[in-house]
């Protein structure tokens, strides 16, 4: 089946980064979409969703912890999920965005094994 991907981060390096990773991985998605910051991805997701989000955590206007919270409130995005890419690693973070609607999280600096191992289980 086909799967569609977002990555939300502000830095256009950063998603190119994440993109080639991803495709690095091995992981195939038929259409991939970017935002710089949560509202942005939100806006977008009401419009056309996707099946998997990979969503920086410190972005300006509205950041990942904030899009997790307001995504989970859509009927859009009841059933995306969303795995946060960050170099925030505090245990007490990741806890508070997994009791927010996260579905998983990957720090940098990643690799693509890293990629498929979050990201396969999400793609069945």
């Amino acid at each position: 089946m086909a799967k569609s991907l977002m990555i939300v981060d502000d830095s256009a390096t950063m998603r190119k980064i994440i993109m080639r990773t991803v495709r690095m991985s091995g992981l195939e998605f038929d259409r991939t979409e970017e935002a710089g910051n949560g509202k942005e991805a939100l806006d977008k997701l009401q419009g056309d969703p996707v099946d998997i989000v990979l969503c920086d955590i410190n972005m300006p206007e509205m950041s990942g912890s904030e899009m997790v919270k307001e995504a989970r409130k859509l009927d859009c995005c009841k059933e995306t999920k969303i795995v946060m890419v960050s170099t925030e690693s505090g245990q007490d973070m990741i806890d508070g965005l997994m009791a927010d609607g996260a579905n998983g999280y990957i720090t940098k600096p990643f690799t693509p094994e890293k990629f498929q191992e979050k990201l396969t289980p999400l793609m069945n």
